[in-house]
């Protein structure tokens, strides 16, 4: 595989930066300087040589499927494509005040946190259905509140559009040029039966060719199930699709476990454009 396959950024830098150093700070400002200089010189070698397996693996797969090298393009939701307004936390907190929520943010997060990382003993699956029961179970933990109308507003502002943002402005563009170029797209989502109408208030439903959401095909990522689920709504091959999330323990490792390739959102792709263009997409300004 191409870069995700190989040290990251900050791997490298931590290995410069303990290779032929000092461990108790007492080296001189110029000694400083030239392990800085020498970790500086590692990182670009390092870069060049990700960019260069990359092209490398990229030539293949044009060499294989042509000049645009995947038939479908496979999106995670929460993280990739859209991400909450504004914290979660800040959310949880401003609506539950007027309940007797007292946690601080901060507080807050951090019960969530450790509540959303236990296993959820309800079901094999978290999200069921429209998942309330899960929600329920996260919300109560989070907050020490389970007034059930503040659970219900929490619930319902998640299902509006001033809930959310996309993750980049310029997606509905980009989206139209893969689909124009016969770049079949899906949304892969662990997620409750909310996604659907939710992809709709934010007006990106008609990007998508498929959705597979967790509630819906009882497989919740990495599971690989929901991602050949996918390929087979879009009526493609797993080899022939690219799944982009920001997750690499559910998107990339899940994804190359169904036969899929993938790349990480935020490391190996930084926009939707940039995605098009490994693709081998080219994307252009509406006029």
């Amino acid at each position: 595989m191409a870069a995700p396959a190989l040290r990251s950024a900050a791997a490298r830098a931590r290995a410069a930066a303990f290779s032929g150093g000092r461990w108790l700070g007492t080296s001189s400002a110029a000694e400083t300087e030239r392990e800085r200089e020498r970790g500086k010189e590692k990182e670009e070698g390092g870069a060049g040589w990700e960019l260069s397996v990359a092209r490398e693996y990229y030539d293949y797969r044009k060499s294989i499927y042509g000049d645009v090298t995947h038939r479908a393009l496979l999106v995670d939701a929460v993280g990739t494509l859209i991400v909450p307004a504004q914290p979660t936390a800040q959310v949880y907190k401003s609506i539950g005040e007027k309940y007797g929520v007292k946690y601080s943010e901060d507080e807050i997060l951090m019960r969530y946190r450790r509540a959303y990382e236990q296993p959820w003993g309800g079901s094999r699956l978290r999200y069921v259905d429209d998942g309330r029961p899960f929600w329920q179970h996260i919300v109560t933990s989070s907050t020490g509140c389970s007034d059930a109308q503040y659970f219900e507003e929490l619930y319902q502002y998640f299902m509006t559009e001033k809930a959310w943002k996309l993750c980049d402005p310029d997606a509905e563009n980009v989206f139209k040029a893969l689909r124009k170029a016969g770049v079949k797209t899906a949304v892969v989502s662990n997620f409750d039966t909310r996604l659907r109408p939710l992809l709709q208030t934010l007006k990106c439903d008609h990007w998508f060719d498929a959705v597979a959401v967790s509630a819906e095909v009882a497989a919740e990522k990495p599971n690989p199930t929901i991602f050949l689920k996918a390929c087979e709504f879009l009526r493609v091959k797993p080899e022939e699709a690219v799944h982009v999330g920001d997750d690499r323990r559910n998107d990339i490792w899940g994804a190359r476990d169904a036969g899929c390739d993938a790349w990480l959102w935020g490391s190996d792709v930084h926009s939707f454009k940039e995605v098009a263009e490994r693709i081998g997409v080219e994307v252009t300004k509406d006029k």
